[in-house]
Protein backbone atom coordinates (compact mmCIF):
# COMPACT_ATOMS: atom_id res chain seq x y z
CA UNK A 1 0.00 0.00 0.00
CA UNK A 2 1.53 3.27 -1.05
CA UNK A 3 0.30 6.74 1.11
CA UNK A 4 0.79 9.96 -0.15
CA UNK A 5 0.94 13.14 1.97
CA UNK A 6 -1.10 16.32 0.26
CA UNK A 7 -0.82 19.36 1.36
CA UNK A 8 -3.23 21.53 -0.22
CA UNK A 9 -1.75 25.49 0.64
CA UNK A 10 -4.33 27.44 -0.92
CA UNK A 11 -6.18 27.97 -4.44
CA UNK A 12 -5.10 25.20 -7.34
CA UNK A 13 -1.58 24.74 -5.22
CA UNK A 14 -0.73 21.74 -3.36
CA UNK A 15 2.40 19.87 -2.38
CA UNK A 16 2.29 16.00 -3.44
CA UNK A 17 5.44 13.93 -1.36
CA UNK A 18 5.57 10.23 -1.81
CA UNK A 19 8.89 7.99 -1.88
CA UNK A 20 11.24 10.69 -1.44
CA UNK A 21 9.33 12.78 -4.30
CA UNK A 22 8.18 16.43 -3.84
CA UNK A 23 5.87 17.52 -6.73
CA UNK A 24 4.53 21.04 -6.45
CA UNK A 25 0.79 22.30 -8.31
CA UNK A 26 0.05 25.36 -10.37
CA UNK A 27 2.79 27.70 -7.70
CA UNK A 28 0.64 30.81 -6.69
CA UNK A 29 2.21 32.46 -3.78
CA UNK A 30 1.45 35.90 -4.08
CA UNK A 31 -0.54 37.94 -0.93
CA UNK A 32 -4.16 38.61 -1.37
CA UNK A 33 -5.81 42.28 -2.46
CA UNK A 34 -4.04 42.43 -6.40
CA UNK A 35 -6.50 42.54 -8.73
CA UNK A 36 -4.94 39.97 -11.83
CA UNK A 37 -6.13 40.42 -15.48
CA UNK A 38 -7.11 37.37 -17.03
CA UNK A 39 -7.27 38.90 -21.19
CA UNK A 40 -10.47 40.25 -23.06
CA UNK A 41 -11.81 42.55 -20.24
CA UNK A 42 -11.90 40.13 -17.68
CA UNK A 43 -10.03 40.33 -14.34
CA UNK A 44 -10.44 39.27 -10.61
CA UNK A 45 -9.13 40.37 -6.89
CA UNK A 46 -6.62 38.04 -4.75
CA UNK A 47 -8.94 37.14 -1.60
CA UNK A 48 -6.64 34.83 0.00
CA UNK A 49 -3.03 34.12 0.58
CA UNK A 50 -0.92 31.27 0.69
CA UNK A 51 -1.02 29.05 3.89
CA UNK A 52 2.45 28.18 3.06
CA UNK A 53 5.94 30.69 2.01
CA UNK A 54 7.69 29.68 -0.53
CA UNK A 55 10.59 30.02 1.48
CA UNK A 56 9.31 27.22 4.10
CA UNK A 57 8.76 24.60 1.29
CA UNK A 58 11.69 23.33 1.55
CA UNK A 59 13.05 21.53 -1.96
CA UNK A 60 10.83 21.25 -4.85
CA UNK A 61 11.66 18.25 -7.72
CA UNK A 62 9.03 19.28 -9.97
CA UNK A 63 6.08 21.45 -10.86
CA UNK A 64 3.11 20.23 -12.35
CA UNK A 65 1.98 23.56 -14.06
CA UNK A 66 -1.48 23.35 -15.79
CA UNK A 67 -1.28 26.87 -17.45
CA UNK A 68 1.55 29.85 -16.95
CA UNK A 69 -1.18 32.92 -18.45
CA UNK A 70 -3.28 32.90 -15.89
CA UNK A 71 -2.38 34.81 -12.27
CA UNK A 72 -4.73 32.68 -10.19
CA UNK A 73 -2.66 29.05 -11.54
CA UNK A 74 1.32 30.77 -11.55
CA UNK A 75 2.02 34.34 -10.27
CA UNK A 76 4.55 36.78 -9.90
CA UNK A 77 6.12 34.94 -6.48
CA UNK A 78 5.27 31.64 -8.21
CA UNK A 79 7.27 32.36 -11.21
CA UNK A 80 10.12 33.42 -8.92
CA UNK A 81 9.85 29.75 -7.58
CA UNK A 82 9.97 28.11 -10.68
CA UNK A 83 13.41 29.11 -11.39
CA UNK A 84 15.24 26.95 -8.45
CA UNK A 85 12.99 23.60 -9.71
CA UNK A 86 14.67 20.76 -11.51
CA UNK A 87 11.90 20.35 -13.71
CA UNK A 88 8.67 22.44 -14.73
CA UNK A 89 6.13 20.31 -17.07
CA UNK A 90 3.22 22.80 -18.28
CA UNK A 91 1.44 23.14 -21.64
CA UNK A 92 3.04 23.74 -25.09
CA UNK A 93 2.20 27.52 -25.61
CA UNK A 94 3.39 27.82 -21.74
CA UNK A 95 7.06 26.19 -22.19
CA UNK A 96 8.03 28.26 -25.13
CA UNK A 97 6.95 31.29 -23.11
CA UNK A 98 8.52 30.22 -19.74
CA UNK A 99 11.86 28.78 -21.28
CA UNK A 100 14.57 27.40 -18.98
CA UNK A 101 13.79 24.02 -17.37
CA UNK A 102 9.63 23.72 -18.53
CA UNK A 103 8.77 21.29 -20.44
CA UNK A 104 5.85 21.24 -22.75
CA UNK A 105 3.14 18.19 -23.36
CA UNK A 106 0.76 18.08 -25.35
CA UNK A 107 -2.82 16.38 -24.19
CA UNK A 108 -1.89 12.91 -23.97
CA UNK A 109 1.75 13.26 -24.89
CA UNK A 110 3.75 11.56 -21.52
CA UNK A 111 7.31 11.57 -19.98
CA UNK A 112 8.55 10.40 -16.90
CA UNK A 113 10.47 12.07 -14.10
CA UNK A 114 13.74 10.76 -12.98
CA UNK A 115 15.64 10.97 -10.22
CA UNK A 116 18.35 8.78 -8.25
CA UNK A 117 16.77 6.08 -5.39
CA UNK A 118 13.12 7.12 -6.34
CA UNK A 119 10.30 5.45 -8.36
CA UNK A 120 10.12 6.40 -12.20
CA UNK A 121 6.82 8.65 -12.68
CA UNK A 122 5.19 8.42 -15.27
CA UNK A 123 3.55 11.50 -16.41
CA UNK A 124 0.25 11.53 -18.96
CA UNK A 125 -0.73 15.27 -20.18
CA UNK A 126 -4.50 15.05 -19.85
CA UNK A 127 -7.06 17.04 -21.83
CA UNK A 128 -8.35 20.57 -20.35
CA UNK A 129 -11.30 23.18 -21.79
CA UNK A 130 -11.09 26.09 -20.05
CA UNK A 131 -14.76 27.54 -20.96
CA UNK A 132 -17.22 27.19 -23.06
CA UNK A 133 -16.77 25.67 -27.12
CA UNK A 134 -14.42 27.31 -29.27
CA UNK A 135 -13.32 29.30 -26.42
CA UNK A 136 -10.14 27.84 -26.39
CA UNK A 137 -8.47 30.76 -28.74
CA UNK A 138 -9.03 33.16 -26.21
CA UNK A 139 -8.82 31.00 -23.03
CA UNK A 140 -5.44 29.90 -23.81
CA UNK A 141 -4.45 26.09 -23.71
CA UNK A 142 -4.54 24.37 -20.51
CA UNK A 143 -3.38 20.22 -19.31
CA UNK A 144 -4.01 18.00 -16.86
CA UNK A 145 -1.47 15.23 -15.21
CA UNK A 146 -1.75 11.81 -14.30
CA UNK A 147 0.96 10.12 -12.17
CA UNK A 148 1.67 6.42 -12.33
CA UNK A 149 4.46 5.07 -10.61
CA UNK A 150 5.18 1.82 -8.93
CA UNK A 151 3.13 0.44 -5.56
CA UNK A 152 0.11 2.47 -6.59
CA UNK A 153 -2.94 0.14 -5.18
CA UNK A 154 -5.98 2.06 -6.56
CA UNK A 155 -4.84 4.16 -9.85
CA UNK A 156 -3.32 7.02 -10.80
CA UNK A 157 -2.67 9.83 -9.37
CA UNK A 158 -4.82 12.83 -11.53
CA UNK A 159 -4.91 16.72 -11.69
CA UNK A 160 -7.77 17.51 -13.50
CA UNK A 161 -6.64 21.30 -14.20
CA UNK A 162 -9.07 24.41 -14.82
CA UNK A 163 -11.29 22.93 -17.02
CA UNK A 164 -15.37 22.43 -17.73
CA UNK A 165 -16.62 19.04 -17.94
CA UNK A 166 -16.88 18.22 -21.64
CA UNK A 167 -15.43 15.03 -24.25
CA UNK A 168 -12.24 15.98 -23.16
CA UNK A 169 -12.18 15.21 -20.11
CA UNK A 170 -14.68 12.24 -19.98
CA UNK A 171 -11.60 10.29 -22.33
CA UNK A 172 -9.58 10.17 -19.23
CA UNK A 173 -12.32 7.78 -17.48
CA UNK A 174 -12.31 6.30 -20.68
CA UNK A 175 -8.77 5.88 -21.12
CA UNK A 176 -6.85 6.10 -17.10
CA UNK A 177 -7.85 4.10 -14.51
CA UNK A 178 -7.76 6.67 -11.82
CA UNK A 179 -7.32 6.07 -7.97
CA UNK A 180 -6.77 9.88 -6.55
CA UNK A 181 -7.95 13.37 -8.22
CA UNK A 182 -7.42 16.26 -7.29
CA UNK A 183 -10.32 18.37 -9.31
CA UNK A 184 -9.94 21.72 -9.57
CA UNK A 185 -13.62 23.32 -9.08
CA UNK A 186 -15.52 26.72 -8.26
CA UNK A 187 -18.18 27.58 -11.42
CA UNK A 188 -15.59 30.35 -13.03
CA UNK A 189 -18.01 33.47 -14.16
CA UNK A 190 -17.40 37.05 -15.00
CA UNK A 191 -19.88 39.84 -15.27
CA UNK A 192 -18.42 40.69 -18.88
CA UNK A 193 -19.69 36.81 -20.30
CA UNK A 194 -22.63 36.65 -18.03
CA UNK A 195 -23.41 32.68 -17.61
CA UNK A 196 -20.36 31.04 -19.26
CA UNK A 197 -18.42 28.78 -17.36
CA UNK A 198 -14.49 28.53 -17.39
CA UNK A 199 -14.10 25.46 -14.18
CA UNK A 200 -16.15 22.95 -13.15
CA UNK A 201 -19.49 23.76 -10.90
CA UNK A 202 -20.69 20.71 -8.07
CA UNK A 203 -23.57 18.88 -10.20
CA UNK A 204 -20.52 18.76 -13.21
CA UNK A 205 -18.10 17.11 -10.30
CA UNK A 206 -20.44 14.39 -9.38
CA UNK A 207 -21.02 13.63 -13.15
CA UNK A 208 -17.22 13.25 -13.50
CA UNK A 209 -16.82 11.23 -10.24
CA UNK A 210 -19.24 8.84 -11.62
CA UNK A 211 -17.22 8.74 -14.57
CA UNK A 212 -13.73 7.77 -13.25
CA UNK A 213 -14.60 6.05 -10.08
CA UNK A 214 -12.17 7.46 -8.17
CA UNK A 215 -11.22 6.08 -4.63
CA UNK A 216 -10.43 9.69 -3.71
CA UNK A 217 -11.30 12.66 -4.97
CA UNK A 218 -10.03 16.21 -3.51
CA UNK A 219 -11.18 19.06 -4.71
CA UNK A 220 -9.24 22.44 -4.73
CA UNK A 221 -9.63 25.83 -6.76
CA UNK A 222 -12.83 26.46 -5.53
CA UNK A 223 -12.19 29.21 -3.44
CA UNK A 224 -9.73 32.31 -2.14
CA UNK A 225 -10.74 34.76 -5.57
CA UNK A 226 -13.55 36.94 -6.59
CA UNK A 227 -13.93 34.59 -9.64
CA UNK A 228 -15.34 32.16 -8.00
CA UNK A 229 -18.94 31.00 -7.99
CA UNK A 230 -18.92 28.12 -5.97
CA UNK A 231 -17.24 28.33 -2.93
CA UNK A 232 -16.90 25.74 -0.34
CA UNK A 233 -20.20 25.71 1.10
CA UNK A 234 -22.40 25.67 -2.36
CA UNK A 235 -19.83 22.47 -3.38
CA UNK A 236 -20.69 20.60 -0.44
CA UNK A 237 -24.20 20.77 -0.31
CA UNK A 238 -24.21 19.77 -4.33
CA UNK A 239 -21.08 17.05 -3.37
CA UNK A 240 -23.24 15.99 0.01
CA UNK A 241 -26.12 15.35 -1.96
CA UNK A 242 -24.55 12.94 -4.80
CA UNK A 243 -25.13 9.64 -4.96
CA UNK A 244 -23.41 7.19 -1.34
CA UNK A 245 -20.07 6.13 -4.01
CA UNK A 246 -19.47 9.69 -5.12
CA UNK A 247 -20.02 11.25 -1.46
CA UNK A 248 -17.98 8.47 0.12
CA UNK A 249 -14.74 9.23 -2.24
CA UNK A 250 -14.77 13.23 -1.78
CA UNK A 251 -12.19 14.28 0.79
CA UNK A 252 -12.03 18.30 1.80
CA UNK A 253 -8.79 19.01 2.69
CA UNK A 254 -7.79 21.39 5.58
CA UNK A 255 -5.47 23.83 3.85
CA UNK A 256 -2.35 24.08 5.31
CA UNK A 257 -2.51 21.21 7.12
CA UNK A 258 -0.47 17.74 5.72
CA UNK A 259 -2.86 14.85 4.78
CA UNK A 260 -2.01 11.30 3.95
CA UNK A 261 -4.06 9.83 1.22
CA UNK A 262 -3.62 5.96 0.12
CA UNK A 263 -3.30 5.84 -3.66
Amino acid sequence: MTEVRVTHIGGPTTLVEFAGWRVLTDPTFDPPGRTYQFGWGTSSRKLTGPSIAPADLGPIDAVLLTHDHHGDNLDDAGRVLLSGVGTVLTTVPGARRLGGNATGLAPWATTRLVLDGRPTIEVTATPCRHGPPLSRPIVGDVIGFALSWSGQRHGLFWVSGDTVLYGGVRQVAQRLDIGTALVHLGGVRFPLTGPLRYSMTGREAVELCQAIQAHTVIPVHYEGWQHFQQPHAKLARELDAAPDDVRRSVRWLPVGVASDITV
